[in-house]
């Protein structure tokens, strides 16, 4: 007779194993982490009927070069008259606001502060639904508070106060709050992968933050720079379907575009003959469905750099060549 060998599987963990092993990543990453944790407070000056006076508020952002260099939100740091920056360790420290960019809510400041430990910096485009993720910051004044969750989507939109989409957006279910905005949210392994950003309320369990690469491109461009470059080309528009036979007509291979409602005067768009009514389909052979695609096509590398328009007027297919040139985002 010949014997029968069972081959014993991976062992299995039990449920007090399991809750174990999750508690001990969240710990790790949270230990990991949270020195580079920030507190953010702002002071603004705001008129009253009574006089101007100081108004408070805050966030919280994270240590992320050995420097001194901060990342936290726009929104939390805009039009600030005087920036402070707590440390885990209680230690306060001024800030000075490098560069703030209310089109992707990101900001950098820097303090002067001795044997600090800074966040290392992962890869949002390697996280994955259904990741654990940690976020960590300062909600309602709870310094350096922990929330764990995993991430719910990827590659969600999120519109910024300025009107522009912010790209790269995570979606969890990590808990935030008021006062979370501009800390980080780390994987298991203790590396940062997004700036917390928003909520939506009253839903629960609808948290966002923007992906480290985006931060990481803008926070690379504010210290050079002190600002984000960005291309207009003068048009207001609103997005709009086209017609089956309109489609196929013109061979197009998008069913909306961009239909011009005003040309702005002595605009690059007006300097090269676009008029109202025509509707955009593509810019520099990329197609345009809308707004927000135009919106991120118009890049710095667009500025000065002669592009090409396509749009349709009455029956006709036009290409029209216009330079863009640079726009600084508007004070809120």
């Amino acid at each position: 007779m010949h014997s029968i060998e069972f081959m014993s599987g991976p062992p299995v963990l039990d449920d007090p194993a399991l809750l174990d092993a999750y508690s001990q990543a969240v710990v790790s990453a949270a230990d990991k982490v949270s020195p580079a944790v920030v507190n953010v407070e702002v002071h603004q000056r705001v008129a009253t009927p009574q006089g101007p006076r100081e108004a408070r508020g805050g966030g919280s952002g994270f240590v992320f070069t050995p420097d001194g260099f901060v990342l936290t939100n726009s929104h939390v740091v805009h039009a600030a008259a005087r920036i402070e920056v707590s440390l885990v360790d209680g230690s306060r420290y001024s800030a000075m606001l490098i560069g703030d960019d209310p089109g992707s809510d990101l900001a950098v400041l820097r303090i002067d502060a001795p044997d600090l430990a800074p966040a290392e910096l992962g890869d949002s485009g390697q996280v994955r639904v259904g990741q654990l993720v940690i976020a960590i910051g300062n909600p309602l004044g709870f310094e350096s508070s922990v929330t764990a969750g995993v991430v719910s989507a990827l590659g969600r939109s999120l519109r910024s106060s300025s009107g522009r989409l912010i790209d790269d957006i995570i979606q969890t279910d990590a808990a935030l709050n008021p006062g979370n905005s501009g800390g980080p949210l780390v994987t298991s392994d203790g590396r940062v992968v997004g700036v917390n950003t928003a909520t939506i309320r009253p839903a629960q369990g609808i948290c966002f933050a923007i992906g480290i690469n985006t931060a990481k491109f803008v926070a690379g461009r504010l210290i050079r720079d002190g600002r984000i470059k960005r291309s207009y080309i003068g048009v207001v528009g609103q997005t709009m379907s086209l017609t089956r036979n309109v489609v196929r007509f013109h061979a197009l291979q998008q069913d909306r575009g961009i239909l011009v409602l005003s040309v702005e005067p002595a605009s690059p768009a007006a300097e090269a003959g676009v008029r109202e009514r025509d509707i955009i389909v593509s810019f520099d052979g990329q197609r345009v469905s809308g707004i927000d695609d135009l919106q991120r096509l118009l890049t710095d590398v667009r500025i000065g750099a002669l592009s090409r328009l396509v749009v349709l007027r009455g029956a006709e297919k036009l290409e029209i060549v216009v330079t863009p040139v640079e726009i600084r985002e508007p004070a809120r």
